[in-house]
């Protein structure tokens, strides 16, 4: 079963410049603002959890991250195989990650969106193509998704309703224990 990407993975996850393929690689699953198993929560900080093929690769993606970055802050293991690395956000994003938080995407600050791709590569039928981030469509309320939500949800939208839903904080915690039920 497919787990539904967080907000975090959304919107936060790609601040932090990690390489895409590497990620996948890695068997990257999601991010979370908190993890509900742990006494010690670090402020500030976006936990990612992998659950890697291969040890060995893993051990080299997280020595190139360190080297890489200095925002590392900790690295833990679950039972079956799980890990989370957690990364420190950037403190001059942190009223763009608060907007985030309250769900007003569209804003957040010109450098903040800055950091997200305005086009992204879609694998589709094994074909590849160019096609508008999910991002900067949410980011700049492009018609197309303003229009697909008011379809699925049967309502108008005005000029001052966003594009995304929400931020649900219970959804954006770590819990173990569902992660591996779905698994």
């Amino acid at each position: 079963m497919e787990i539904k990407k967080t907000i975090t993975s959304i919107f936060i996850v790609p601040t932090l410049n990690i390489a895409k393929d590497r990620l996948t690689t890695n068997r990257y699953i999601n991010a979370y603002i908190k993890d509900g198993k742990k006494d010690v929560q670090y402020e500030n900080s976006v936990y990612l959890l992998f659950k890697p093929e291969s040890f060995e690769l893993f051990r080299e993606f997280l020595e190139d991250e360190y080297e890489r970055t200095k925002s590392i802050i900790d690295d833990y293991d679950y039972d079956d195989g799980y890990v989370v690395v957690v990364y420190s956000l950037n403190k001059k994003f942190e009223r763009d990650f608060n907007l985030i938080k309250m769900g007003k995407y569209s804003k957040t600050s010109p450098d903040f969106q800055a950091l997200f791709p305005k086009v992204v590569k879609i694998e589709v039928k094994n074909r590849v193509r160019d096609e508008i981030s999910l991002q900067y469509r949410v980011f700049n309320r492009t018609e197309d998704l303003k229009a697909y939500w008011e379809e699925k949800l049967g309502v108008e939208f005005d000029d001052s309703m966003e594009v995304w839903s929400g931020f649900n904080e219970e959804k954006e915690i770590l819990n173990i224990d569902k992660i591996k039920q779905h698994a």
